[in-house]
Order: C-alpha cells, then structure tokens, then sequence
C-alpha cells in the first residue's frame, strides 16, 4: 500500500521510517502514544531529531485512520509470527536467563 508523501517519513521494505534513519515510524508512534514527550523520544532514538519527531507526529495525526490501519497490520503480522520459544527453544532459554541475570542486578 502506498501512503501520503510527507518530508518526515519514507518508505522502504514494507514500512514507514523517518525520513534518512532507521527508526521505523511503529517506534515513535508507539512512544508517543504511550505519552512520552517529543522530547523523550529523541533521547530515545538518538539519530533522529526533534523536528522528525514533532514532523512524525504531525504526518500521524493528520492521517490517523490510515497509519492506525497501518499499524494494526504491523501488530497481526507481528502476532502469527511464531515465537523464538517454539523455533528455537535452546537460544529462548539462554536469552531468558540473560535477561534475569540482568534484571536481578538492576535491583
């Protein structure tokens, strides 16, 4: 599907970035609607800055409807993909229990 041009984003494999990065749009949306500021993100994503963020936001908000049909996409291919647990449990587990390890000294 083809989206809105708009000189803060671009697309490219299937998806939308900001324009010259690698963060995909999913990314700031998600940050932003989890109330986190502009300002937040770009500590976020440190190769990207404020003016992408607020242009980001702003391309969001002006084609809400489509970029939300967009990213519920995104979420039901993300859902059938299969789980690393079941392709490939050894790495899982080894994964699992770094994760704990480091979770366990953050305390």
């Amino acid at each position: 599907m083809a989206y809105l041009a708009s000189p803060y984003t671009e697309e490219r494999n299937g998806g939308i970035y900001l324009a010259g990065t690698r963060v995909s749009l999913d990314s700031v949306l998600i940050n932003f609607r989890n109330g986190a500021s502009p300002e937040k993100i770009v500590q976020a994503f440190s190769t990207v800055k404020l003016s992408q963020v607020y242009g980001a936001i702003a391309y969001y908000l002006e084609n809400e409807e489509t970029i939300n049909q967009y990213l519920a996409e995104g979420e039901r291919l993300l859902e059938s993909a299969p789980r690393l647990s079941q392709t490939n449990p050894e790495l899982f587990a080894r994964l699992e229990a770094a994760r704990q390890q480091l979770y366990s000294k953050q305390k």
